[in-house]
């Protein structure tokens, strides 16, 4: 467990969070105001229509965007205080992320892929190599550590892209729409081991998608509508 989930410091906590486009004279609002907090270990899905700025929200909280107003805590750190460098190396230490599409590099092999962070982390090889051979191990793939992404299905692509968010045991993992190019069986399969694997880790969730079934397995379920973030409730049985 890292030491953001063992304190109780919120693993992500956003405050008066906005963001506008601006293009020439025009401005565009996609949210303004918003405040989260992500305990460690918890998780938290995100939902809401197309183009309501959901994964614009997502890549603020992972420091891959800078916001228009309001600051990001990520592990108890300030992104704004942060130099791109320093930002970087926070987002690479105590955060992961799963998108859509695997974004493994084509020419390197599964297992290459998943040592990738823990090299840019500054370890050594053999570490490196240890940790995400157990991780593909985990995550069914063990027979599968020297095949390149085009010799995997979706699934086990997507299922390595799942090890390398968690090889450097991030605090959180931020996810969009992580199975939302699977099909249904595959995409169930691939969001329970990210379930199991948060309850192994510890490390918390937050996950974009337009599944509300899937949302609702998760510890928290929330909208974004209007530029502003509402909790869900379950729905009742009929």
């Amino acid at each position: 467990m890292n030491e953001a989930a063992m304190s109780s410091t919120p693993v992500i906590r956003a405050v008066g969070l906005g963001k506008t486009y601006a293009e020439g004279r025009m401005r565009t609002p996609v949210f303004d105001g918003l405040d989260l907090s992500v305990a460690p270990g918890e998780t938290v899905a995100i939902v809401g229509a197309s183009g309501a700025g959901k994964s614009t929200l997502l890549h603020l909280l992972g420091g891959l965007d800078v916001p228009s107003a309001g600051e990001v805590h990520v592990a108890g750190q300030s992104m704004s205080e942060l130099s791109d460098g320093e930002r970087g190396r926070l987002r690479n230490r105590a955060l992961g992320f799963v998108y859509q599409f695997h974004h493994l590099l084509p020419e390197f092999t599964a297992l290459e892929n998943v040592m990738m962070p823990v090299l840019l982390a500054g370890e050594d090889v053999a570490p490196a190599r240890a940790r995400a051979s157990q991780l593909l191990e985990a995550v069914g793939l063990g027979h599968r550590l020297e095949h390149k992404p085009g010799e995997l299905s979706g699934g086990e692509r997507q299922r390595a892209a799942v090890a390398r968010a968690l090889v450097n045991r991030p605090a959180c993992v931020l996810g969009d729409e992580p199975t939302g190019n699977l099909d249904d069986r595959t995409a169930a399969t691939v969001f329970e081991l990210m379930l199991d694997l948060n309850r192994q880790h510890r490390t918390s969730l937050v996950l974009v998608t337009h599944d509300r079934g899937l949302a609702f397995k998760l510890d928290r379920v929330l909208e974004l509508h209007e530029g502003r973030l509402r909790q869900l409730s379950a729905p009742t049985a009929a």
